[in-house]
């Protein structure tokens, strides 16, 4: 069973800097609760972080939000996706989809990894 771990809230930001920098050819990403660094929730220190690269992400991503994320509007992360050349997945109202949500495990999350074929 796959888990939803709750070490990186900026994970999504993370990958999207990543592939921007080191241009390696991967499979694919799941992309899962991106967060709007923008957003006026964000009050604290993002170290590395200044905002969301919009640059095209060069390998196939997939990129599954909430209609009631805390972080991120689910117009925001349909932005992000639009701009990371991203498929998009809204699974409707799961809160950030994390362990504070109620995702310690995810039975979907397998499901929805094995379209990024």
């Amino acid at each position: 069973m796959y888990r939803i771990l709750n070490w990186a809230q900026l994970g999504c930001s993370a990958i999207a800097n990543w592939t921007k920098q080191y241009q390696k050819q991967i499979k694919g990403a799941l992309l899962v609760a991106p967060s709007d660094l923008e957003a006026p929730q964000y009050t604290f220190s993002t170290v590395g972080f200044d905002h969301v690269p919009l640059a095209k992400i060069n390998f196939k991503t997939l990129v599954v939000a909430s209609s009631n994320d805390e972080w991120v509007t689910l117009e925001r992360a349909r932005f992000f996706a639009d701009n990371w050349g991203s498929e998009f997945i809204n699974i409707g109202n799961a809160g950030h989809i994390n362990a504070a949500s109620g995702y310690s495990e995810w039975p979907a999350g397998p499901e929805i990894l094995k379209t990024l074929g």
